[in-house]
Order: structure tokens, then sequence, then C-alpha cells
């Protein structure tokens, strides 16, 4: 019994994910419909998307390789992973030892590695084109992510996520200026790895604004729905590394009792739903950028990791 209810736990946590990931995308979908006065899809319409391509056979060119149909399992178990292993309702479960933010950044380096490289296996102009511009953002999304992996190790003492909610949870670390950086730093990555406004529209399919829907263009069938659906997971990974982060409210601690498990999940579902809202906002009323002001749009962010970072060491030396 001792090591049932963890298990229990831990597999609650990677269904839940996989349960909200397309039920937050749609919701963003139908927000910013309705803030653009139009009726928009079905929340659940998403669902029943996927369920249709699950049900289709997919269309693979003749010279295609094993990369270009291997490719969607991997970028959905390694987005899926990731997103399993940021805290939600609770730390301190059962592979909370391994949801460390050095790891998430190489799984998602690693899912974002083969889909450019199945965007190149394919041969088409849309795929190259998506693969060099994914790989021209990562440049830069990369090493701010890790900057801002930096900065909150070095304010909590740890890069595991269960230890470092703990510590924001309990509000020792007050009002830091380098936070508020990272903060801002870890927002605009996400637009960026997400393909939100204003780097990238997840609507358009236009050649000259394509990022994310350059790659997958060759896809179909239940390839398209992995693929779709390790994209939903994406946004709620990083809309729950922010909660976890900066707003661990009533987030469980080791050893909790059912009701403090029960309290976290209403406040993580509390924190994804405002986190819809303010990006479905966001998104309406701000415009996307030209392609080639998205490395500045990033380079923001990489500066303000690193001032946090700098600016921790400078303090800590006074």
């Amino acid at each position: 019994m001792g090591l049932i209810t963890p298990l229990l736990l831990q597999f609650f946590q990677m269904a839940l994910m996989l349960a909200l990931a397309p039920l937050l995308a749609g919701g963003v979908r139908v927000l910013k419909a309705r803030l653009q006065r139009r009726a928009g899809p079905p929340v659940l319409q998403i669902y029943r998307d996927l369920a249709k391509l699950i049900g289709k056979d997919s269309i693979v060119a003749t010279d295609a390789s094993w990369i270009f149909r291997a490719a969607p399992y991997l970028i959905f178990a390694t987005t899926w992973v990731s997103a399993s292993l940021v805290p939600s309702f609770g730390t301190n479960l059962l592979f909370s030892w391994s949801g460390d933010l050095i790891v998430i950044v190489a799984l998602l380096g690693t899912a974002r590695f083969f889909q450019m490289l199945a965007a190149l296996d394919i041969g088409t102009a849309f795929g190259g084109l998506g693969a060099s511009r994914e790989a021209m953002f990562a440049s830069l999304a990369e090493p701010a992510m890790l900057m801002i992996v930096f900065t909150v190790a070095l304010v909590a003492g740890s890069s595991q996520l269960s230890v470092i909610a703990t510590f924001m949870h309990g509000g020792t670390q007050g009002l830091r200026l380098s936070l508020a950086m990272g903060l801002v730093a870890l927002v605009i990555v996400s637009l960026a790895e997400t393909g939100r406004f204003p780097v990238d529209n997840p609507a358009t399919h236009l050649e000259l604004t394509m990022v994310h829907e350059a790659m997958v263009l060759e896809y179909s069938g239940r390839h398209l729905a992995l693929i779709e659906l390790a994209h939903a997971l994406k946004l709620t990974l990083y809309l729950s590394l922010i909660a976890c982060i900066f707003a661990p409210i009533a987030i469980a601690g080791p050893g909790a009792l059912p009701w403090a498990l029960l309290l976290g999940l209403l406040a993580y579902l509390a924190k994804l739903t405002i986190g819809s809202v303010l990006l479905a906002i966001f998104e309406t009323a701000i415009a996307k950028m030209r392609v080639f002001r998205v490395p500045n749009f990033l380079g923001a962010a990489l500066m303000l990791g690193l001032l946090g970072t700098l600016l921790l060491f400078v303090s800590a030396s006074l």
C-alpha cells in the first residue's frame, strides 16, 4: 500500500496533463473568438478533431525515411513526459526526483530536434523553411531558458521543481528583482516555444509567416494527431511551469492529506484558467511581429535571464 498510492498519484498526474491539454488549447481558441466577436468552434471540438485524425490512416511520401514515421511518436512521448514532470497539484510525487528544469529543457530540445529532422527528411520547401526558422528561434530560446533555470536555481538552491515549488510556497524568498526578470523572460520564451502571438500564428497557413505549421504540413492521420496533441501539451507544460515556479498557491506538500491534494487540484485548474484567459486577451490585443524581429524579442528574454543571474551573483557577494 505504501507504493500504490504514490504510483496512482503519479499516473493521475500524467493522465491529467493528457486530458487537460486539448481542453486548454480549445479554451484559448474559444476565448479569442469571443473577444473578436466571432462564434468560434465549440470548446470540445478539438477532441473531436483529434479522434477523427486518430481514426484515419497516415499518408506517407514514398521518399520518406523511418525518421518521418517515428518522429510523431518521439515528439509526443518526450513532450508528455516533460509535462508530467512539472508539479501541478502536489510536490514530491513518485517521479519528482527526475523533475529537474534542466531535464525538461533537454527533453523539449529533443522533441524540437526530431521535429526539425522530420521536416527536413521529406525534402519539401515548406519543411526546410519551417525547420530553419525553428532553429533560428531555438538558438536564442534555449539559452534564455537556461538563464531562467540558473536564476531560479540560485534563489531556491536547487533546479528540481518540487524543491523550487516548496521553497516559493514558503514565501521566504521575498520580493526579488531577479525573479521578476525571470518571470518576464519565461513568458517570452513560452510564447515563442508554443508558437503563439506575437512570434507565430497557430491558425495560419501563409508561407511568409509559418513556423510550426510549415514543419507538419506533410503529416496526416494519427501522425498529425500526435503532433497536435504534443503541441497542446507544450502549452499546458509552460503554463504549469509558470504556475509551479511563480505561483505555487495551495500546492500540496509531501505527505499531504487527501483534502490538501484536492485543494491543490482545484487551485491548479484555477491557475490554468487564469493563464488561458490572459493568453487569449494578450493574443487578441497584439499583432504578429515580422519573422526577422523575433530574434530581438527572444534576445530580450536572454538578456533578462542573464541580468537576473548576474544580479544574484552580485547581491550574494555584497
